[in-house]
């Protein structure tokens, strides 16, 4: 049976690549990649084919059914409900066919492709004014296919709609290859237009044969997306088989290309957000303000958002857009509607004309998808229930009934979402693991789809039935309408060859369940990872599949950095989400089989940059760069590692030795033996050598120090300054010029000795070092590839030294932000044994903290001039840079730093095979701000690897902001 099933997979592999043009594959790594979407459900397909067009998708599906193999579409796979997962063979729509085809500005209409991702078309649209209606909040990534699939929705349904109500019509291919041209109206004989002849006597039929069961069958919602459309068949509905197939969630003809509808969009917009006392009032207040005709009326409530800031005072709110033809019409529409609110219970509101400002905004209701699968306390919670909608006017009473439920059934969920259509998002702290936890699952959703259906409600009121929902259809529409569908479903595929178990004949909604094949226990790992419980798969968990990091773009306004690798190659593998799917496809062990040793995990997180970015834009922190080192660390555990990780990966203990040396170094890398030495040591070729400082930072210092006694004796306040390995023998000049700019700030900077103080009062004191010392590390570049207890013990090493010296009122001032993410976050969680650790974690400060903290009376010089560069990725990860923009105000340097990674991310730029995509990560944001800059404008960059590929790159020369203020205050030439 084993040999018949290997061939059988062989052969089907082999036509499929003989009848498409476009790829085929059923490797390991591609197909671990798509046994998932954003819902709670698992399936390991066969094989995944990325069509080219309409003709390979009808070649496609011809090699499927004659294998008997099932076919499952596929868009950005952000499906909640489990539709976007299939054993057979995956449709990936988002590798070529996504192409707008045409936009007609006139008729207000676009023809695409069902890989579109819907920002793209918005961008297409937005020159015209025009725009398409429904918004999910996964708009960066989801695609036009995707959304006509589950008939999605978004925030401004209120005045737009749903996607059917913007399909104008559909292009399919069946399972049994019958072509399909579905759009609204009858032929001669009464049938839909653009049927075959089988289907167009089937359908007729059916609709005819079932007049008043689909008169009275569905209920009166806006937001009523579960089941087959069929009403919208009806006569007085237009016969309307685009609109009736919308939502069928690909289970009835595979989407080859679609004409939608665009609708035009207000010149100016005011974002009106209302303060409520609690979420039962926000519910009770959203469908009063309707009449108002806002474009958007979303609900969030107080343990969602966190420590979120811009809110108005509440327990709740309602987001309320309002449009106008010019922005004072925008907001007085804006304030008339805040005034009503008040009148009606709003507590207190914020109104936001300014764009940047109501971006920011935005983004907290747009982050709930993913913030909303961590409680406060640090609880998993997963979707299943993450759309029902009821009446709007009954969204309060419903609301109240359902907490009540969720507290019988012991569960915790945050309820948020489209409250003026009355549809609610939630995710719930379900166990999923265990069997009890389970069945309770399952009991909750049927006592929830019951008091949905008492309220008048839709299962789903957005994202479909899929296999979350469907097998509780029955309690919705009863057995007969059930029935139809079924009826429906067996006319346009008699194989049941699309996506099975979905919609129709449904899978058990607690089948499949995409945690029964991780271990049961913790797996035995390096880092401590302290927000989940020590258990590297409860990690692993975190990323539910929402795709923020499947942008292409950044979003204006943005300075997110994730997915810096993503952008550059499009490719799901190296998106933060392709790599935790491989991950977790590691631990199941069923499509990755080799564990720790899987040259598939291996090879996808070869282009993970360590950038960090995941850590803070990522919805559900999803930590990327640790689970690269943690990966890393068992991957060459007892093996030979890449050259790479033994020149980059020990740099500073080369950096160290190789400093006597400096001046014939660098001579040397000028010489055509630095092509051997560079490949040698695993550094691409395309890659000039940086330059070793000819005296040390450190050198400078002692040397400094020796010359004028104690620096800043008579200083009120002492400050550690870390000398990491950059700053001090490739930056030296960012060293003298922080010592200077915090000397003249009243404070008094002292470098850490090299061994621990044998003093009893713990103080710095005047050391003595000799001419060759044994310097400090953060562990940087150790935990980047992932040598993780050289990591450790040079970090064991680092804390032995400075647990006694820093303390509160005596922080350690880092300059270089690599190595201050380092030592705040790496630090605490690879030494988790050590509470030391934690204690020196606290008390990192970048150099614009450390003066805000113990100066905050000085007054920087002024430089009245403009800046362009780019805030450090790991700053903006770990450390944050609120410090950093106040300091450069008050010095007078204004303008804003762009996002994203430099691309040259330590070794990662360094390295062989890197370089084409550390160019396009430069090229993405950072060479284009620089470029465009005014030439009086001052670069700034911060870290040694964002300086670096602006030289080598752009011929342009970056600062740290140190350099600059040292600069102002004169003393630049002083040694």
């Amino acid at each position: 049976m084993a040999d018949r099933n290997v061939t059988e997979q062989r052969n089907l592999v082999k036509e499929l690549a003989a009848a498409v043009r476009g790829e085929v594959s059923s490797t390991a790594a591609d197909r671990a990649l798509v046994t998932m979407d954003a819902s709670n459900y698992r399936r390991v397909p066969r094989a995944v084919v990325a069509p080219r067009d309409a003709a390979d998708v009808a070649a496609a599906l011809r090699v499927c059914r004659e294998h008997g193999v099932p076919v499952v579409a596929r868009g950005g796979g952000t499906s909640i409900a489990g539709q976007a997962t299939g054993v057979g063979v995956v449709l990936d729509f988002t590798r070529h066919m996504r192409r707008i085809v045409s936009l007609d500005a006139e008729s207000r209409t676009a023809v695409v492709q069902p890989g579109v991702v819907l920002d793209d078309l918005r961008a297409a649209a937005a020159p015209h004014r025009l725009t398409f209606g429904p918004d999910p909040s996964t708009h960066s990534r989801c695609t036009l296919g995707g959304m006509i699939g589950n008939n999605s929705c978004g925030s401004h349904s209120v005045a737009w709609g749903t996607t059917a109500d913007s399909v104008r019509e559909l292009q399919l291919v069946t399972y049994g290859g019958e072509r399909v041209r579905a759009g609204r109206g009858t032929d001669p004989t009464g049938a839909p237009t653009g049927l075959p002849p089988r289907l167009r006597d089937g359908v007729k039929a059916l609709v005819d044969g079932e007049l008043a069961l689909l008169r009275t069958g569905y209920p009166d919602l806006p937001r009523r997306i579960s089941g087959y459309a069929l009403d919208a068949l009806l006569p007085e509905a237009g016969t309307d088989l685009a609109r009736a197939l919308t939502g069928s969630e690909g289970t009835l003809g595979v989407l080859t290309e679609a004409t939608v509808g665009l609708v035009r969009t207000p010149a100016a917009r005011a974002l009106a957000v209302l303060g409520y006392p609690d979420e039962g009032a926000a519910a009770e207040a959203a469908h009063t303000l309707l009449p108002h005709k806002p474009m958007t009326v979303e609900g969030m409530a107080a343990d969602l958002v966190g420590s979120a800031s811009g809110l108005p005072k509440g327990g709740a709110w309602l987001f309320v857009e309002m449009g106008g033809e010019s922005p004072a019409e925008a907001a007085a529409r804006a304030e008339a509607l805040c005034r009503a609110a008040a009148a009606d219970g709003a507590t207190d509101h914020t109104l936001v004309t300014d764009p940047a400002g109501q971006r920011a905004l935005w983004r907290i209701r747009e982050d709930a998808s993913g913030t909303a699968t961590r409680l406060p306390d640090g609880t998993e919670a997963w979707p299943g229930w993450e759309d029902c909608a009821v009446p709007p006017a009954r969204l309060g009473p419903y609301l109240r009934d359902f907490r009540a439920l969720l507290a019988q059934h012991g569960l915790r969920g945050t309820p948020y979402g489209h409250f003026g259509d009355g549809c609610i998002h939630v995710r719930i702290d379900f166990d999923l693991q265990s069997a009890p936890g389970i069945r309770r699952f399952r009991e909750f959703s049927y006592d929830l789809g019951e008091l949905v259906v008492s309220y008048g409600g839709s299962l789903s009121g957005e994202h479909g039935d899929g296999q979350a929902r469907a097998e509780l259809l029955p309690k919705m529409y009863g057995p007969e309408l059930v029935g139809l569908f079924e009826r429906f479903k067996d006319l346009w595929d008699p194989a049941a060859g699309l996506n099975p178990g979905m919609l129709v004949r449904p899978a058990r909604l607690d089948d499949n369940l995409r945690f029964a094949s991780l271990p049961k226990g913790p797996v035995p790992v390096a880092f401590g990872y302290p927000h989940d419980g020590g258990d590297f798969s409860a990690a692993v968990r975190r990323c539910v599949g929402v795709a923020k990091c499947r942008g292409a773009h950044a979003a204006p306004g943005s300075t997110d950095v994730m997915c810096p690798s993503f952008r550059a190659t499009g490719a799901e593998q190296h998106s933060t989400r392709g790599r935790a799917r491989l991950l977790h496809e590691m631990l199941a062990g069923e499509v990755i089989t080799d564990g720790w040793r899987s040259p598939e995990v291996r090879d996808a997180l070869d282009l993970c940059l360590s950038c960090k970015g995941c850590r803070s834009d990522c919805p559900v922190g999803v930590d990327m760069a640790t689970y690269k080192a943690e990966f890393l660390h068992h991957h060459y555990e007892g093996r030979l590692r890449p050259a790479a990780h033994y020149s980059m990966g020990r740099l500073p203990q080369w950096l160290h030795a190789a400093a006597p040396a400096a001046p014939a170094l660098n001579v040397l890398a000028r010489t055509p033996l630095a092509a051997l030495g560079k490949r040698l040591a695993g550094i691409a070729p395309e890659r000039p050598v940086p330059e070793l400082a000819a005296e040390t930072f450190t050198r400078w210092w002692w040397r400094r120090h020796r010359s004028t006694g104690e620096p800043g004796a008579g200083a009120a306040r002492t400050v550690v300054l870390w000398p990491d390995t950059f700053t001090d023998h490739l930056s030296p000049q960012v060293g003298r010029s922080a010592v200077r700019v915090l000397e003249a700030a009243g404070l008094r900077p002292l470098l850490p000795p090299t061994a621990p103080l044998r003093s009893a009062s713990g103080g710095l004191g005047p050391v003595r070092l000799p001419r060759r010392h044994r310097p400090l590390c953060c562990g940087l570049t150790y935990v980047s590839t992932g040598q993780l207890d050289r990591a450790r013990a040079v970090m064991r090493r680092t804390v032995d030294v400075l647990a006694p010296l820093v303390r509160p009122g005596r922080p350690l001032v880092v300059l270089e932000p690599s190595c201050a993410a380092a030592l705040r976050t790496d630090l605490p969680e690879l030494l988790a044994d050590d509470p030391r650790a934690a204690h020196l974690a606290s008390q990192v400060r970048t150099f614009a903290e450390a003066l805000e903290e113990l100066a905050p009376d000085w007054r920087p010089p002024r430089l009245d001039r403009p800046v362009a560069g780019q805030t450090h990725c790991h700053q903006h990860a770990v450390l944050g840079d609120a410090a950093d923009r106040r300091l450069r105000e008050r010095a007078g340097l204004t303008g804003e730093l762009s996002g994203g990674c430099c691309g040259l991310a330590g070794n990662f730029g360094f390295e062989q095979g890197h370089y084409e995509v550390s160019v396009a990560c430069a090229e993405e944001q950072l060479l284009p701000a620089v470029r465009q800059s005014p030439p009086e404008a001052e670069i700034l960059a911060d870290g040694f690897s964002c300086r670096t590929q602006l030289d080598q790159l752009a011929g342009r020369r970056g600062r740290h902001l140190a350099e600059v203020l040292a600069e102002a205050l004169g003393e630049e030439g002083r040694d």
